[in-house]
């Protein structure tokens, strides 16, 4: 029987800005592309999912600190709806 490959596919693409965040953070945008794709849906839908401009930019805040703290994934948060 042949094996299937399972290849995860991205839900989301990141945002202008957040694209500007990560290339304009030394050393930040390699940590997003050691990401595996589901992870970046998860901060990708984590940040747009907020409502307020001031919550989105907290967030990419948040997000840049802790990927260069070596987490991988938003804390406290139920995920992605649309995976």
């Amino acid at each position: 029987m042949a094996q299937k490959r399972v290849v995860a596919k991205m839900v989301h693409r990141a945002p202008l800005d957040v694209q500007e965040m990560l290339a304009s953070k030394q050393g930040i945008q390699t940590l997003w592309e050691d990401l595996t794709p589901l992870a970046r849906n998860e901060w990708i839908c984590w940040i747009t999912s907020a409502k307020k401009n001031e919550t989105r930019s907290r967030r990419m805040r948040i997000m840049s600190e802790n990927l260069l703290k070596g987490k991988r994934r938003p804390c406290c948060w139920a995920g992605c709806p649309h995976r």
